[in-house]
């Protein structure tokens, strides 16, 4: 019942933390690969959820804080123990072959196997997605061993005032044989998935051309940034006009400096070319693209209040139009957003005469076989 209670806890909580883990995930491909591929993604969320599920099911079930008393035997450091207590616990008799099924169904045993078995996955995934040698997945699955003792025998980093569960040198041994034996499943499934490297190559290659959510990620990157030098410029600029300084600055003085690039751009490797008057363009384009996704919804939600007030609607038909006008920006991001992740050129980029060009290749050093 504690292991269906840890996985549910973990499947709950996956979503907060996948949330907080994409943003990071997404500028790390687009800055080391410029493209994110769908099975590389799928393998680091796996992860993910596979290290969430094995922490709740060293911590849980957490007992009251009433409850947690010292115990008298909290670490037990004799290797092997684990066979002491088969013999002396289970109805195990190796000479009987019908006693082995019942016995797999009994704590001495099923924990052990158990410790094996959680710590699996984490050697393969050490094995093929990190490229950690035999040498290293060992110390590794060690090491994560370690610090789950550890955080049971600190009473869950000392928030109880006892350990609450004992720290036990065969759980180290067991975990650690788990990674082992990962390490070695996943060499025979090698040959039948692609490599790392191969994966990576691929991105690269996808990646020498710029997709839709590279560019939307590149929009927000550059706002973000123009944002926070706007904020610190303005504590010493302040009556300075510091944000259109910076404006003027960050979209249009180092892009001409910079071949291209904002300093986004520069970090997801990203450059944005026109045909001619480069400076102009640059901050014109960017000026436009504040105001229309930024401002559309201010305007829609101002011209629904101030025509409901001019006609003087009741409350009822005062809600038909906020909603109509919520669902005119939520099409408006639908459409828009299309268009770009279909990677067709918007209409702002037809009239400047701007296109999306990626540097991975050239800045990576990447050549293609």
């Amino acid at each position: 019942m504690a292991y269906v209670t840890a996985i549910k806890s973990s499947i709950l909580i996956f979503p907060f933390i996948a949330l907080i883990f994409t943003i990071p995930f997404i500028l790390h491909e687009y800055h080391k690969y410029g493209s994110i591929q769908p099975f590389k993604t799928l393998v680091v969320y796996s992860f993910i959820l596979y290290m969430i599920t094995i922490y709740f099911l060293v911590i849980l079930p957490l007992p009251n804080l009433e409850s947690v008393v010292e115990k008298p035997n909290m670490i037990r450091l004799l290797p092997f123990g684990f066979m002491k207590d088969i013999i002396r616990e289970s109805s195990l008799i190796i000479t009987n072959p019908s006693t082995y099924l019942k016995a797999l169904t009994e704590p001495c045993f099923y924990t052990v196997i158990f410790n094996v078995f959680m710590t699996i996955p984490f050697g393969m995934y050490l094995r093929y997605y990190f490229k950690c040698s035999l040498k290293k997945t060992i110390m590794y699955s060690f090491l994560l061993s370690l610090f789950f003792e550890l955080t049971q025998i600190t009473g869950l980093y000392f928030i109880y005032p006892h350990p609450y569960r004992v720290f036990d040198v065969d759980d180290l041994l067991t975990n650690t044989l788990g990674g082992l034996i990962g390490y070695g499943m996943m060499g025979i499934l090698d040959n039948y998935l692609p490599t790392r490297t191969e994966l990576d190559e691929k991105a690269r290659r996808v990646g020498e051309e710029v997709s839709g959510l590279r560019r939307i990620t590149l929009f927000f990157l550059d706002f973000f940034l123009y944002i926070f030098i706007g904020m610190l410029t303005n504590l010493f600029l302040k009556g300075y006009h510091p944000f259109l300084i910076v404006f003027l600055i960050y979209y249009g003085i180092i892009p001409l400096l910079n071949k291209n690039e904002t300093l986004g751009g520069s970090f997801l490797h990203v450059k944005i070319e026109y045909k001619n008057v480069r400076f102009i363009r640059s901050i014109f384009r960017n000026l436009f693209l504040l105001i229309y996704y930024f401002l559309f919804p201010f305007w829609s939600l101002l011209g629904t209040y101030l025509l409901v007030n001019h006609l003087e609607a009741d409350v009822k038909i005062s809600i038909y139009f906020y909603l109509a006008s919520l669902v005119m920006i939520v099409l408006f991001y639908l459409i828009n957003g299309l268009i770009i992740l279909t990677k067709k050129k918007h209409f702002y980029d037809k009239i400047l005469g701007s296109t999306y060009i990626s540097t991975t290749k050239k800045e990576r050093g990447y050549i293609e076989d």
